[in-house]
């Protein structure tokens, strides 16, 4: 089973439909005493990450134990964000500190909001992305994006008008990914199967 985290941050509709789709077995709960027997769990989230953290605050400290433990854990979209040590949206931020780096606005002269599909690059041998397409695109929306400066992480990264940014991170049994792989068509897809297949595998760290 896996326990898609719902904290009251957006709408995770469309994460449990596409986990639904790919035939995984999953529950939405915001309970930390589910989280122990979960094989992994998803933090899915759209909004600031001041209200996000604020709505996850309860259960911040399990979510921490359970990475702590083993259990893989996925965050997508402002849940990617919320991995890292601080975001700088409408001030500093302290989030879940799982990997080093801080969340940072995309510098101005660029069309912001970040929006539409875009291709990844990605290292070889990152779990996330194994059996994609050599063309694949996802589904970008987003005005902050991760500044990642944990050393053992594994970064995939998207081009955005002259600049670099973190698309997807993998270090240990954590994983993320800044845009929305349940609205990614086929190859988004394959990434969530791709993550339920790290969780049937057993904790990897």
């Amino acid at each position: 089973m896996l326990v898609i985290i719902d904290y009251g941050a957006g709408n995770i509709r469309s994460v449990v439909n596409a986990f639904r789709f790919i035939g995984a077995d999953i529950t939405v709960s915001g309970d930390a005493a589910d989280f122990p027997r979960a094989k992994g769990l998803i933090l899915p989230g759209v909004g600031a990450s001041g209200y996000a953290m604020k709505q996850l605050a309860p259960i911040a400290g399990a979510i921490r134990r359970q990475v702590q433990a083993g259990t893989p854990l996925l965050g997508i979209c402002l849940g990617f964000q919320l991995l890292f040590d601080e975001s700088h949206e409408m001030g500093i931020i302290k989030c879940l500190g799982l990997i080093g780096g801080a969340v940072i606005p995309i510098p101005p002269g660029r069309t912001i909001p970040h929006m539409g599909w875009n291709y990844v690059a990605a290292p070889a041998g990152m779990r996330l992305m194994q059996g994609l397409t050599p063309g694949r695109h996802f589904a970008f929306v987003h005005s902050y994006y991760a500044d990642v400066s944990e050393p053992t992480a594994t970064v995939a990264t998207v081009e955005y008008e002259g600049l670099t940014m973190a698309a997807a991170i993998e270090k240990d049994n954590i994983f993320g990914c800044q845009f929305h792989p349940e609205k990614s068509g086929d190859d988004g897809l394959q990434m969530l199967r791709n993550f339920v297949t790290i969780c049937d595998e057993g904790r990897v760290c």
